[in-house]
């Protein structure tokens, strides 16, 4: 994506902080960089962290492979675990699952995002995605992983979606 918006003369609308294990560290992270005509893009757990901000500050938000209630469904995963863009060690806690219960967004404003799955998600259930994001624009793509392999062909209408006007 910064390469796509680089080549495009957008770099400077682009920025990727990296996000601490610790819900209200990772919102401070990324609260600097919120402008009122940004667009929020987060994948897995950045995509929670983005539905919570997009409702916060009336933002759009794409979407891809979204966590959708990590307070529940990171519970199993409590104790040791490796940040996997630094690796580094900390400790999953009752305190993290509170945090993420503290920024659920019960009900959204559909016509902020674009949700991007992919139906072969060995992680979280896209279905949960597609229910939770119903009126959302959806693009659903059969097969994939996590990690959204078609994510490069998406580029062109994340970009278009960010850069339409906000309803």
């Amino acid at each position: 994506m910064q390469r796509y918006m680089a080549e495009r003369g957008l770099a400077d609308q682009y920025a990727c902080p990296a996000l601490p294990p610790l819900a209200r560290d990772a919102l401070k992270a990324v609260e600097p960089y919120i402008s009122r005509d940004c667009c929020l893009v987060g994948s897995s757990l950045g995509g929670f962290y983005a539905t919570y901000l997009a409702e916060k500050h009336g933002l759009k938000a794409v979407l891809i492979n979204p966590a959708i209630d990590p307070h529940v469904g990171l519970r199993e995963y409590l104790g040791p675990q490796k940040n996997l863009h630094t690796g580094e060690p900390y400790v999953l806690t009752e305190a993290h699952l509170r945090d993420w219960e503290a920024l659920f967004v019960p009900r959204i404003n559909p016509g902020r995002y674009l949700l991007i799955v992919e139906t072969g998600d060995e992680v979280l259930d896209y279905r949960r995605a597609v229910e939770r994001y119903a009126g959302a624009e959806q693009i659903v793509i059969p097969g994939g992983d996590h990690s959204l392999q078609s994510f490069p062909r998406h580029l062109p209408r994340i970009l278009e979606f960010s850069r339409a006007p906000s309803l």
